[in-house]
């Protein structure tokens, strides 16, 4: 039938470039099959149609460099069958959260609830930083608002949400603390205290910020040992970087003292946000003494951890520490609208460090960490911290594995005795779980870092039990050939850490050599 509505021949179809209109109604595509397979790639304007073959524009050249041309692409020719079930088979090959458990110790792998996708997804979210602030007042609030309720979760006066990581946070924090120092004419402080029980990051953070480490070692229980600590300040200590529980899930029981310690020769204390879910809704880091923090918003908020992606690491300070925080952050303007309702605006701190990350940070990550913690209200979030801390200890009670610190909260760390971590955790994959963390912290022999998170179940719970114990009682040869079961078999890790190779033309050029 002829579309009644098109005109000379022009359908809506043909005015999108999908099809060409004919004649009785029919409608030619304007890619012959041919065409499909093998499209000529060249240059000229963008609103050109190249599809006779020659490859270029009217003048037969490409405003590309040679290198970056092609004579043809060739395009496999699959059917949508064909299509969804290779990408439905990649996806079943690998292991992810919405899989099952997923317990790697100080990583917090929490399930990233689906709802707070939806909230990101809303059409009203799609903001363009751009805008005019009269224009943004929702996104403006919700920012500020989110910027209240991180700050009273933690106990700090103010937040900046630029941060784009956990460890752009935690570098950001630290130069806050220089540039706090700087100010009040104590430069020449160069020095940042990080105990061995310190989550992995912070001896590359006071590094990178141009500072010397000085490494702090524990005592017999695994806590800070405070003997080593008095011995180690002085009048160059600019901070000293906690993670309160500490790596092996131990709760620093004389933290009011190190805070005084600390503040008592003018050094700040940093709070490293890693294990904040152990004390959300009972403890906060600024009631203990800490002047300033980062939030991982991926392992206490569960949004997802990024992969190399955009993620996002708030940062609270007290008051004292405010002026210097990142720009822009945003406040309630002095005025009102017209219905009586508060407006916000964003402002630079008097001292800022300047931008760390273009506009208000990654803001659909702000969004879904906004609408985890509004849902779950204060309420829910110390629920999150009891059963994290429950789910931790029952674990550890139903394991074959020792377990030589304690008593611990959110997660703990077991020594694999006389067999090699690394080994352990190739062969539960066989047993169809996610590994521990392994090898680290270093104060554990053949540690197996294991965090449950909240989320798991009791029977979830005993499943992992299972396999951890159907492996403690395997022999070395079963645990040297692990994983079998797998997609991928045991790899040569060191050679693939010192010759990777991060493309698939790397695997042409092996099969080309050989």
């Amino acid at each position: 039938m002829t579309d009644d509505r098109a005109g000379d021949g022009e359908t809506p179809l043909s005015r999108y470039d999908q099809a060409r209109y004919v004649e009785n109604g029919e409608y030619e595509p304007l890619l012959s099959e041919k065409d499909l397979t093998r499209i000529e790639i060249g240059g000229g304007d963008r609103g050109s149609s190249d599809v006779d073959g020659d490859g270029s524009g009217d003048d037969g050249s490409s405003p590309l460099p040679d290198d970056l041309t092609r004579d043809s692409l060739e395009l496999p020719e699959l059917s949508e069958p064909e299509l969804a079930r290779h990408y439905t088979r990649l996806s079943q090959m690998i292991y992810g959260i919405d899989s099952g458990p997923y317990p790697l110790g100080s990583c917090t792998m929490k399930y990233n609830p689906k709802f707070t996708e939806d909230v990101a997804a809303l059409p009203s979210a799609a903001v363009h930083p751009d805008r005019s602030e009269e224009s943004v007042q929702g996104t403006l609030e919700l920012l500020y608002r989110l910027q209240d309720y991180l700050a009273r979760i933690g106990g700090m006066d103010a937040v900046t949400l630029q941060p784009p990581a956990g460890a752009a946070g935690e570098f950001v924090g630290i130069r806050v603390a220089a540039a706090y120092h700087e100010h009040n004419g104590e430069g020449h402080r160069d020095e940042v205290i990080v105990p061995e029980s310190a989550h992995g990051t912070n001896f590359a953070t006071a590094a990178l910020g141009g500072y010397d480490v000085v490494s702090l070692p524990s005592d017999d229980e695994g806590r800070v040992d405070l003997e080593a600590l008095e011995a180690a300040l002085s009048e160059d200590t600019a901070a000293l970087m906690l993670t309160n529980p500490n790596t092996l899930g131990l709760f620093e029981r004389d933290i009011a003292e190190i805070a005084e310690m600390v503040h008592d020769v003018g050094g700040l204390l940093y709070y490293d946000g890693a294990n904040l879910n152990a004390l959300l809704g009972r403890a906060r880091p600024g009631d203990m003494g800490f002047d300033v923090m980062h939030y991982n918003v991926h392992k206490t908020f569960a949004t997802p951890h990024g992969g190399g992606g955009p993620g996002a690491g708030p940062v609270g300070v007290v008051e004292d520490l405010a002026p210097f925080l990142p720009a822009p952050r945003v406040r309630e303007r002095d005025d009102r609208s017209k219905a009586g309702e508060a407006l916000y605006e964003r402002f630079d701190p008097e001292h800022t460090i300047g931008k760390v990350h273009g506009f208000d940070g990654n803001w659909l990550v702000l969004i879904k960490t906004f609408a985890y913690i509004a849902r779950l209200g204060d309420e829910g979030l110390a629920d999150a911290s009891a059963s994290a801390v429950l789910n931790a200890n029952y674990l550890a009670e139903q394991i074959k594995y020792d377990v030589p610190y304690g008593p611990f909260h959110h997660e703990f760390v077991a020594s694999a005795g006389e067999q090699d971590a690394a080994d352990v955790a190739k062969r539960m994959l066989d047993h169809g779980v996610h590994p521990p963390t392994t090898k680290w912290p270093e104060i554990v022999p053949e540690a197996l870092m294991t965090e449950p998170t909240e989320v798991e179940s009791k029977a979830t719970l005993d499943r992992l039990a299972a396999a951890f114990n159907a492996v403690a009682s395997e022999d070395s040869e079963t645990l040297e050939t692990a994983p079998e079961r797998t997609t991928a078999r045991r790899i040569d890790q060191t050679s693939a850490a010192r010759n990777p190779r991060l493309s698939w033309q790397a695997l042409e050029d092996d099969s080309d050599s050989s």
